[in-house]
């Protein structure tokens, strides 16, 4: 991890990404509990890692990444979106609003704050998306325009 990276980061467990971290595993801990969410456990823990160390990643579309759709891409990862923000989505992204309000009030919280907004939009719709180091998804984008 590149020392900027490191040090966002550091900042970012400082300025409340513990609580929304776990506030993840939580929905990933209660999926689980439910045989219907299972599906959706696993993918709220590796957000729930990603919401912990945000900086030096990033979350992409898989079909955009990959070059194909597959079943969380296309009519199936609709309706697992759906359910996914009746179950948590909506909470996840309300939790993430507020700390980003609260964190834009300073200056020193403007990143902190627009990283939570990029948070909450993929709270409310996560499925169909790929958590990947930001070199990748940065290299794949130039290989895209050439």
């Amino acid at each position: 991890m590149p020392l900027v990276s490191f040090l966002l980061n550091a900042l970012w467990l400082v300025t409340g990404g513990i609580w929304m971290a776990l506030g993840w595993l939580l929905a990933a801990v209660l999926m689980a509990l439910s045989i219907i969410g299972l599906p959706w456990a696993r993918s709220a823990l590796t957000i729930a890692h990603y919401t912990l160390l945000p900086f030096g990643q990033t979350a992409v579309r898989r079909d955009e990444f990959r070059g194909r759709e597959d079943l969380g891409t296309g009519a199936v990862g609709f309706i697992g979106n759906v359910i996914w923000f009746v179950l948590a989505g909506w909470w996840l992204a309300l939790g993430h609003l507020a700390a980003a309000v609260a964190l834009a009030i300073t200056i020193i919280g403007l990143p902190f704050a627009w990283a939570h907004l990029k948070l909450a939009l993929l709270a409310l719709w996560p499925v169909g998306t790929e958590i990947v180091p930001a070199e990748d998804a940065d290299r794949r984008r130039m290989v895209g325009r050439a």
